[in-house]
């Protein structure tokens, strides 16, 4: 049996095209179903529902033998004991910098203030922010980022962007790109060598399609 770990929403979704390429078709909607186990149109191939930032854990521990998740997920993850055989170019955003719309972010960095960030990528914020030399108070949040600076609980906020229309509905603006995003096949290693004949003809398949969606019209 050869599990995936898909997250429901928009990588679930954009999946489905890669999934189809391999022959692999799943047989309920996660949205109106309650089993968080879903069968496909191969009994020996099965879809398990986690959230997003456990896709990771669930594969590197043996809980599925793939799964799907972001870039983003994935260096807060650390990504250890995974192989990451594919860039899946789906579910496609950015990571950014933003800040309310009357706040000088480029002068409060050139100045060398202290800023306070709320986001719940620490990892990924640390780094760049490190890397740039700016002093930060990071202040770690699960939902909504964009209330942190209307309520003055932080400065700034590190999270993910689509359209931005989030952002310009709460009288915030992108200020800085920290990286494009995309998710990622990742694999459990011991499940590649023990399952190699099962797992190699779906990477392939998946390898392909995203050659040919990458082709020009």
């Amino acid at each position: 049996m050869i599990t995936l770990a898909l997250s429901k929403g928009r990588i679930f979704d954009e999946t489905l095209p890669l999934l189809a390429a391999a022959g692999i078709e799943v047989l309920e909607d996660p949205e109106k179903s309650r089993k968080l186990i879903l069968p496909t149109n191969r009994s020996d191939v099965r879809v398990v529902l986690v959230r997003a930032t456990d896709v990771p854990t669930y594969v590197e521990y043996g809980g599925a033998d793939l799964g799907v998740t972001g870039k983003d997920t994935l260096i807060e993850h650390g990504g250890q004991g995974l192989y990451q055989p594919l860039d899946l170019q789906i579910a496609k955003c950015r990571m950014s910098v933003a800040v309310p719309v009357d706040f000088d972010y480029a002068s409060a960095v050139r100045q060398g203030s202290r800023l306070k960030v709320a986001t719940k990528y620490t990892t990924i914020a640390r780094e760049f922010f490190a890397g740039k030399g700016v002093h930060v108070d990071l202040i770690k949040l699960y939902g909504s980022m964009e209330l942190a600076p209307l309520t003055g609980l932080a400065d700034a906020i590190v999270d993910l962007v689509s359209t931005g229309k989030t952002l310009k509905a709460n009288q915030l603006v992108e200020v800085e790109r920290i990286m494009d995003i995309s998710s990622r096949l990742v694999v459990n290693q011991a499940a590649l060598k023990l399952k190699r004949a099962a797992i190699r003809p779906i990477i392939d398949a998946f390898s392909q399609a995203i050659s040919r969606s990458e082709q020009p019209a």
